[in-house]
């Protein structure tokens, strides 16, 4: 595998979780602000696209976090308003992922991509990467999409030791 980004500071979920929390809304953060977004007007509130113009394929979502905090600030938010805003944050969060992972898509010729992790559950991804993706895409079931720390791990073990059989596969792939 070849690394092609990564999260500088905080990742997806994290934004997730942190931003349901300013909304009121239960822990993990991704599958209440993707139940409180249904119906919601996502483009209402106007968050930012972290890193969405820097030409590498790494992540921020410090940036993100800090609109939203600024954007509730101590206000006493209606249930419109919630409902609007988790679904800007949800849209902010997923435009995010999908453009850098189409551009590095396109410039590394990948043919395949693996959703994985917590996030890979989230609806509206698996909505616009299929809609968007002309290559497959491998996707579990969203109730087996949990915490990537598995993967990581598994991932580190691998890496640190070689793996005595043959390469399976040939073509390129990307895992977000």
């Amino acid at each position: 595998y070849e690394l092609l980004g990564e999260s500088l500071d905080d990742a997806a979920g994290e934004a997730f979780d942190k931003t349901a929390r300013v909304l009121g809304l239960t822990y993990p953060g991704g599958p209440a602000i993707q139940k409180e977004s249904i119906g919601g007007n996502n483009s209402r509130y106007n968050l930012p696209r972290p890193m969405s113009k820097s030409s590498d394929f790494d992540f921020s979502f410090s940036g993100l976090k800090t609109a939203v905090f600024n954007t509730v600030g101590d206000k006493e938010l209606t249930k419109k308003e919630i409902t609007d805003l988790a679904a800007s944050i949800q849209e902010a969060i997923v435009d995010s992922l999908l453009n850098k992972t189409l551009r590095a898509a396109k410039k590394h010729d990948i043919k395949e991509i693996i959703l994985a992790g917590g996030v890979a559950a989230n609806k509206r991804l698996r909505e616009k990467i299929s809609t968007s993706f002309e290559g497959k895409i491998h996707a579990s079931d969203p109730k087996l999409s949990v915490d990537n720390a598995a993967m990581i791990a598994s991932a580190a073990y691998f890496n640190y030791k070689p793996i005595p059989w043959k390469k399976v596969r040939s073509d390129p792939g990307i895992l977000i």
